[in-house]
């Protein structure tokens, strides 16, 4: 007979539970963007009318291992998510904020919107 997680939870010990939970935190700091979009419980034709695409056009973004910036932004926004951009080195970690324009509040340029559409058509 199948147990509840919480029951067997209850019976691990504190440092299994810490192992257990840092594991878990892992997981979810680092997912591909097919699983980001099922864990925010959206289908990619969902996703798809948000982003004003096809959703065959989803499907080639989740597969793709390189693409424009904008283009993943646009894949976060459409979730209600935010990208950031950061370096991490041994002294710490640096935001990139270079893909903003001088006011800092608003992404570069009309082009980008093209990119978006074209990169998210496989173009």
């Amino acid at each position: 007979m199948a147990k509840k997680y919480s029951e067997l939870r209850a019976k691990m010990s504190p440092a299994s539970r810490a192992r257990v939970d840092a594991r878990v935190r892992a997981a979810i700091a680092e997912m591909p963007l097919e699983e980001l979009r099922q864990a925010r419980e959206m289908t990619q034709t969902q996703l798809a009318e948000v982003l004003q695409v096809s959703q065959g056009a989803v499907s080639k973004v989740e597969r793709r291992t390189d693409m424009y910036i904008s283009t993943l932004r646009s894949y976060i926004r459409s979730m209600g998510g935010d990208l950031q951009i950061r370096a991490t080195f041994p002294e710490g970690d640096v935001i990139i904020d270079q893909f903003r324009d001088i006011a800092g509040n608003e992404e570069i340029g009309n082009a980008e919107v093209v990119q978006v559409k074209a990169a998210a058509a496989g173009a």
